[in-house]
């Protein structure tokens, strides 16, 4: 396991993730409960890759797994860039993640040999049911005519 700092320079700062960078054989179950005992907003776990990508990336929060979460991914990225299990290129190293929400680029900029920053590319949201507006309203303890 590694722990790192996303969206900071320096150690102890940003937004923790935990990487297992070698989570091939644990099943879903087992990683749900991992992710639980690390009790941090995301953790990851890297598998080799189904599809053509460099890796299959689980994403999991203490309670549940997620299809898609940004710092994870940059996150996982950069891990994955500087341990040396994708091959990189300065300035910039494409890595492609296999994620439940389905392939995720993600550029990492590298400086000798390590990386140093992310940039997901992610698609276009997606939108469940339309809330009517007297619901929405009432959840946010407003008006109907508030939202005008």
């Amino acid at each position: 396991m590694i722990q790192v700092d996303v969206f900071s320079e320096r150690p102890l700062a940003g937004n923790p993730l935990a990487v297992f960078p070698e989570a091939e054989g644990l099943s879903g179950e087992q990683m749900q409960r991992i992710a639980s005992e690390m009790n941090l907003s995301e953790t990851t776990f890297v598998t080799p890759p189904e599809s053509g990508g460099d890796a299959r990336v689980r994403i999991f929060t203490p309670a549940v797994e997620l299809p898609f979460a940004g710092h994870p991914s940059i996150g996982t990225a950069c891990t994955l860039v500087s341990t040396g299990r994708v091959a990189s290129q300065e300035p910039v190293t494409e890595v492609s993640l296999e994620l439940n929400a389905g392939p995720t680029v993600v550029d990492v900029t590298v400086r000798g040999g390590q990386a140093v920053a992310g940039v997901v590319h992610q698609g276009p949201p997606a939108f469940g049911e339309e809330i009517p507006r007297h619901q929405a309203a009432a959840v946010l303890g407003l008006q109907e005519s508030d939202l005008d």
